[in-house]
């Protein structure tokens, strides 16, 4: 299952750092649901809503000449079939980084023996990349 998760991961990712809106929807369980964290503020969404967000995200980052710096936190599994990865992702727009990232608690589904979808995630956005870089360093360790 690692390794198969692993393969899922990196095609997950690379639609992600290659802003396909295409291959990412393929990706995604219909049945996705997610909050996010911003300014202190809660928003629940579902797959809809999540899809026009990846959308305008995708399309920020093409009009912009911008590139996602994504990085894998941790990986564990949560249940013999999902898979939870902590995710940080920021953009880089004309070499620069932007102060903030966002976190992604993403789980992943198993539904055959090769087939995931992303069905929940849980986003902490516009984290100073100052914090995310200690998470980065100490391994989620509290410093």
């Amino acid at each position: 299952m690692k390794n198969s998760f692993l393969m899922f991961l990196d095609t997950f990712l690379g639609a992600w750092r290659t802003s396909s809106l295409v291959e990412l929807k393929k990706l995604i369980s219909i049945d996705y649901e997610a909050r996010e964290i911003r300014n202190g503020d809660i928003i629940d969404f579902d797959y809809k809503e999540a899809i026009n967000g990846w959308e305008q995200g995708f399309n920020f980052t093409k009009d912009n000449n911008a590139q996602w710096n994504i990085k894998v936190v941790s990986i564990f599994t949560l249940r013999p079939n999902e898979t939870m990865a902590v995710i940080s992702a920021t953009l880089v727009i004309q070499g620069e980084n932007l102060d903030t990232a966002n976190l992604f608690f993403q789980t992943f589904k198993r539904y055959n023996k090769n087939d995931w979808k992303l069905i929940r995630s849980y986003i902490e956005a516009g984290v100073s990349v100052v914090h995310t870089s200690d998470v980065l360093s100490t391994k989620g360790g509290v410093s």
